[in-house]
């Protein structure tokens, strides 16, 4: 069990984040680019460090994976880590640039491959959600946590989440085999916090994302009973592999929802409700 000091500890640390972000977010900021063409900005770069120099200073033993200090770490290095954090400073950073709000401060603890423990921030609205598969998932309300519970039995029509910046064909021929749905577009995180909430019931997701995009959100999910598998229906798992690329997957709030139908082109694999 993760010691709740630990864990207010983390939420203290994704809110000081979030007040570093929105101090560039209202001002005039200039957008760069890394290797693979993804934008970079100050506000990035400023969290990473609130939250890495904090980590370091509560869990000196646990090392911390960082989107923004990945590339300092060898391989090597860290598939020898059997515990470590898994952060994105500023999930959504698309969206960020747009100004829209729907983006998040994602931290997560990771063991034996396994997210234990995830906290989600969004910046703008100042909403909070932290829990786990073993500890429940929690909205923060001011100084009260407010348990979560996906929406089971999901009912037609089924609300799926949508990428508001990286829908393609694939996610939506899924999306089209569903039968009756409600599209709902949302950036980042903000997905997985909403299956939790029961706000949404599936989010498809076929194409490259990293480790540190959906760990804080798998553990808010499973907390909440829900579950992310991959296409053959295995638990995502983190720091496993060479690259730290995650393969397809499909988020759900309903985990007896009939997903292995939607991934094939039978035209009667449509859900009935």
């Amino acid at each position: 069990m993760i010691p709740h000091t630990l864990r207010e500890d983390v939420i203290a640390l994704a809110q000081d984040a979030a007040s570093a972000i929105l101090g560039i977010y209202d001002s005039e900021f200039a957008v760069m680019h890394k290797d693979d063409d993804s934008p970079l900005t100050a506000a990035d770069l400023a969290a990473h460090r609130c939250i890495v120099e904090g980590l370091a200073r509560i869990t000196p033993e646990i090392p911390v994976l960082s989107e923004e200090s990945a590339h300092e770490i060898s391989t090597r290095e860290r598939r020898g880590w059997s515990r470590l954090w898994l952060v994105d400073p500023l999930d959504g950073t698309r969206e960020f640039v747009k100004r829209n709000g729907e983006f998040t401060v994602n931290i997560a603890l990771i063991e034996d491959g396994v997210a234990v423990f995830g906290v989600v921030q969004a910046p703008v609205t100042g909403a909070l959600w932290h829990g786990g598969a073993e500890l429940g998932a929690f909205r923060r309300e001011g100084e009260r946590d407010m348990p979560l519970r996906a929406r089971a039995p999901a009912t037609a029509p089924l609300r799926v989440a949508a990428s508001r910046s990286h829908r393609d064909g694939r996610t939506q021929a899924f999306i089209n085999r569903m039968g009756e749905v409600e599209p709902v577009g949302l950036g980042s995180s903000l997905k997985f916090c909403r299956l939790a909430e029961g706000g949404l019931d599936v989010y498809p997701r076929f194409g490259p994302t990293s480790e540190w995009d959906t760990a804080a959100g798998q553990c808010v999910l499973e907390g909440a009973g829900g579950a992310v598998v991959d296409p053959h229906g295995r638990p995502f798992r983190y720091n496993q592999r060479e690259r730290i690329l995650n393969g397809d997957f499909i988020a759900l709030g309903d985990v007896t929802l009939p997903w292995r139908r939607w991934l094939h082109e039978d035209p009667g694999a449509a859900h009935r409700l």
